[in-house]
Order: structure tokens, then C-alpha cells, then sequence
């Protein structure tokens, strides 16, 4: 079962482990060595995913200005996921996604499939290395392998520093090359899942490219406060369809659900957003840490992220980072809660979650601990919490339940680092 999804909390909280350990590298004091960074996430939703993430990382700085990180990191997942079907005041039987096999779900609970598992492993490879004084260049390689998806990308970043080296221009593009073969095949889009199982499929597998740019501006403001903007686009092109989610069909006066279809989405995607980011260093050490993203895309939809750190340095070797994030999104034109059976089907439709309206919040504190000079271990813990919208009018029985059940995830990380 894949995991890189347009959207998706689980992957995005995954992927936190390795942006943590780069922003850590790439902040190092520019000391000519190694800097070997790891962790190890653990992330888990309440009577959903469980997730376990493992991440290694090691940078060297050379004494000319070239930099080398090697990344990898290895995932599993494992627990139940919503299979886009809505709550029913019936017991409802649905096909495994293999199609060998049934599971059930009761009167009045979310539809999950129990066979959500995956693991997956990859590998990162990037080399920054000065053009002149004023000018540096950073390529990248990337591969990830799962077990129904595979993924393979290169990227290129050109940073130019003017202002006595207080402004720092940044031009970057990648490109990934997707592949997926999902278990039991391509679902054909709105086919009934009434239907024979090889009825319901129209290949093996299937691809999508990604096409990404960022323009950015680093501004030193002062000697405590730093600033970034950034603007970024995003391509995408080929299957974006998730061959695991359904949509139920109900009665369009007693909403009882009536039959199943396979979920339908556009195969291009355009992204965009903007980021600001803004560091503030106090006269006692302290780091304040504050940003925000809106994000804008041709499926409708907009979000808005506000991230906030604040770094306590309670002496120097033991420091208290507090951490808040919110998260608020707007629904896809196409994201619906089911479909009424009998009328006419439309171009796209998706009943999946990370597609709708939903807010989000995680809040919780790192700690960490410098060993010595050259060490330093850390401990995160979080909390996370969603609340869905339900979008739309509830049908008949619809109004009796919960058509977006809140969701709880618990976050927590242990790192190390070492120069040496």
C-alpha cells in the first residue's frame, strides 16, 4: 500500500524525523568533520496506523566549502486505514484490496481496512560545492522503495549571496519519476465494486512524474534575526489516484448505503505556496522559531500552517524546546462523503479524508541533552489532533453519525548526534 499521497498526515509526520536531523546538520558550525545524525519515530493513531521510522544521516563538511549528506531511512506501517466508505446502519463486507477475501465492519463505525501494511526503505544523496565565493551549487539524488512503489528523483539548487553575504538568492528544481503496482491492480475509476474482481481493474500497475521549483530569499535582518521566504510550484502528472479508497452510493432520500465505487481522481495536479519563516535569537541564547505556509491548488484546495518553536536553554547543556503546529485545510472541488445511487456519476470523485476539511493541531516539546562537546541526545514527545467538517448535507441516516470522526496520534522520537 503506498504512502506518498497528495496529502497525508502520516506521511508528512514521517518525513519530520529527516527534515529534523538536515535542519541539525545543515545549522552545524561550519567545522570541517563529520556530523553523524540518527533517530528513531514512533508514531501511532488511536484504533488506526502505527507507524516505526528509523533514520540515519552523516554530513561532511569539507575544509574548501563542499558538503556531503548521505540519508537513509526505513519505514514500516501497520494498523487499519479508512477506506472511504461511510458509516452505515448496516454490517458492511468489503473485498481485501488483493481481492482475496472479506472483512466486515459493524453498524455505526467507520469503514477501516485491517490489512493497511507497508514498509519501506530510502536513500538520499546530496553534494553542495561553491561555483566562487559569492556562488554555491547543491545536486541531489533520491530512491524509495516500497513494496507496491517505487520512487526515484534528482534535484539542483543554485544559492547566490549578495549584500556582504546578508541576502541569499535560491533557484531550485527536482523531478521524481513514480511507479505503482498496487496489490490486485489499477481499479477502473467508478467501477462497482458489485462487479467481478478483474471486471473492477484496468492494468498492473501504472506511473506519474513530479515536476517541483522553489525560488527563495534568505535575509539576515540583524545579528539576532534571520528571515525566509519562499515560493514553490509544484507539477504533477499520470496516476494520483489511490487504488485502496471506495465511495459508498446511498439512497438519495434515507442515505442507506446501496453499493460501492472505486474512487476517481484528476491525473494532473497543480501546486503552489508560499512560506515564510522568521529565526529570532535572544540576548540569553534563547531561539524563537516561528513560520507559516499557504498552499493553493487547481483540485480547490487551500491550506494554511503555522509552525511555532521556542528554544529554552536551561543551561548550557540541557535545552526545552516547546512546539506548536496548526494546520487548517479546505476541502477538494471533488471530495464528497458518498454518492447518491442513480444519478449521473461526475468526472471526479474521493471520499478520502486527507482530501476534505479538516483542522489539525500538534503540540508537545522536545528536550535534549549535550553529552559533550562533540554529542547531544534528544527526546520528542506530541500529541496530535484532527477535527474533520462534514461537507455538505447529510442524507437520512447520515445525520445520526459522525461522517468525520476526530483523530488522535501520539509522536514521539529519540536522537542522537556526534562530530567527529
Amino acid at each position: 500500500m503506498q504512502l506518498k499521497q497528495p496529502t497525508g498526515k502520516i506521511t508528512s509526520l514521517l518525513a519530520a524525523a529527516t527534515c529534523s536531523l538536515l535542519n541539525q546538520s545543515s545549522s552545524a558550525q561550519e567545522i570541517p568533520g563529520w556530523y553523524l545524525d540518527s533517530a528513531v519515530l514512533s508514531y501511532s493513531e488511536k484504533d488506526r496506523v502505527d507507524a516505526v521510522e528509523p533514520v540515519l544521516s552523516a554530513t561532511r563538511v569539507f575544509a574548501d566549502g563542499q558538503k556531503l549528506n548521505l540519508t537513509f531511512v526505513a519505514d514500516s506501517l501497520t494498523g487499519a486505514s479508512p477506506n472511504g466508505a461511510s458509516i452505515s446502519n448496516v454490517i458492511q463486507t468489503f473485498t481485501r484490496p488483493s481481492g482475496l477475501g472479506t472483512y466486515n465492519t459493524e453498524v455505526g463505525e467507520l469503514p477501516l481496512d485491517d490489512t493497511f501494511k507497508d514498509s519501506r526503505s530510502a536513500f538520499s544523496a546530496q553534494y553542495e560545492f561553491p561555483l566562487n565565493q559569492m556562488t554555491r551549487l547543491s545536486t541531489g539524488l533520491a530512491y524509495s522503495d516500497e513494496y507496491d512503489y517505487t520512487s526515484i528523483g534528482f534535484n539542483a539548487t543554485l544559492a547566490r549571496d549578495f549584500n556582504l553575504k546578508n541576502t541569499t538568492l535560491s533557484l531550485g528544481f527536482a523531478y521524481a519519476a513514480d511507479s505503482i503496482e498496487p496489490e490486485g491492480g489499477i481499479p477502473i475509476p467508478f467501477a462497482s465494486t458489485s462487479l467481478p474482481f478483474d471486471q473492477q481493474r484496468q492494468g498492473n500497475d501504472d506511473d506519474k512524474t513530479v515536476v517541483d521549483l522553489l525560488f527563495g530569499v534568505t535575509q539576515v535582518i540583524n545579528r539576532r534575526t534571520l528571515m525566509q521566504v519562499n515560493y514553490s510550484y509544484s507539477q504533477s502528472d499520470g496516476y494520483l489516484t489511490e487504488p485502496f479508497k471506495l465511495l459508498s452510493q446511498v439512497n438519495g432520500i434515507t442515505g442507506e448505503t446501496s453499493g460501492y465505487v472505486n474512487d476517481s481522481r484528476p491525473d494532473t495536479r497543480e501546486k503552489h505556496s508560499v512560506y515564510w519563516k522568521t529565526k529570532y535569537s535572544r540576548d540569553n541564547g534563547d531561539i524563537i522559531d516561528v513560520s507559516y505556509r499557504y498552499l493553493w491548488d487547481d483540485w480547490d484546495i487551500n491550506s494554511h500552517t503555522i509552525d511555532a518553536r521556542y528554544r529554552l536553554n536551561v543551561n548550557d547543556k540541557f535545552y526545552i524546546e516547546p512546539h506548536v503546529r496548526y494546520y487548517n485545510q479546505q476541502e477538494a472541488e471533488f471530495f464528497a462523503h458518498s454518492l447518491v445511487a442513480g444519478q449521473a456519476l461526475p468526472v471526479n470523485a474521493s471520499a478520502d479524508y486527507r482530501l476534505g476539511a479538516f483542522n489539525g493541531v500538534t503540540f508537545g516539546s522536545k528536550f535534549g541533552y549535550k553529552l559533550t562537546d562533540r554529542s547531544e541526545i534528544n527526546f520528542r514527545a506530541e500529541i496530535y489532533e484532527q477535527q474533520g467538517d462534514t461537507v455538505g448535507t447529510p442524507i437520512g441516516i447520515q445525520n445520526s453519525y459522525d461522517m468525520f470522526p476526530d483523530l488522535e496520534a501520539t509522536i514521539f522520537q529519540i536522537g542522537y548526534s556526534y562530530r567527529f
